[in-house]
């Protein structure tokens, strides 16, 4: 039995990103891209004020970013 991923928006998943180690490289429009030195990850996140991030996308960023659903939760 599976539990709903969080709802999220785009600057509370960028907060998240930055505690494991993720930093902001750039900017274009309303998406930022985070990077990651130690392993060379990258992710984009929308962020558009207060609209929480769709789940296919949320989905996405998790995969890039390499962190689980359960992983997320805990930070939360």
């Amino acid at each position: 039995m599976s539990e709903k991923l969080p709802r999220l928006t785009g600057a509370e998943l960028i907060r998240i990103l930055k505690l494991i180690g993720f930093e902001i490289r750039r900017q274009k429009g309303s998406h930022l891209h985070l990077f990651r030195e130690n392993d060379g990850r990258r992710v984009t996140v929308p962020v558009h004020s207060g609209k929480t991030i769709p789940i296919g996308t949320f989905k996405a960023i998790l995969k890039d970013a390499d962190l689980s659903a359960e992983e997320l939760r805990k930070m939360i």
